[in-house]
């Protein structure tokens, strides 16, 4: 299983947040809610996440909702990686 917190440290790492990472919260909105959120970070973070957990991301696996905040992002990774 897949905790928040790592799911947390990795958009930080992708996002390069710092110490803003800690403040990321399940509720925390990603899409418009952090400036260094754009299209070139989601592209990122799939990415990371398949390097990470050794899982390719299908393109209609991925939709805004997905990427709509931290905990959505979560709740997706876990159910891909189990």
């Amino acid at each position: 299983m897949v905790s928040f917190d790592e799911v947390k440290t990795l958009i930080g790492e992708v996002l390069q947040l710092g110490e803003r990472t800690a403040q990321l919260e399940p509720d925390t909105t990603l899409m418009g809610g952090i400036p260094e959120f754009d299209s070139m970070a989601v592209v990122g973070l799939i990415a990371a996440i398949e390097d990470r957990y050794g899982v390719v991301i299908d393109d209609d696996e991925i939709s805004a909702d997905t990427f709509a905040s931290a905990g959505a992002l979560h709740e997706f990774l876990a159910a891909k990686v189990g």
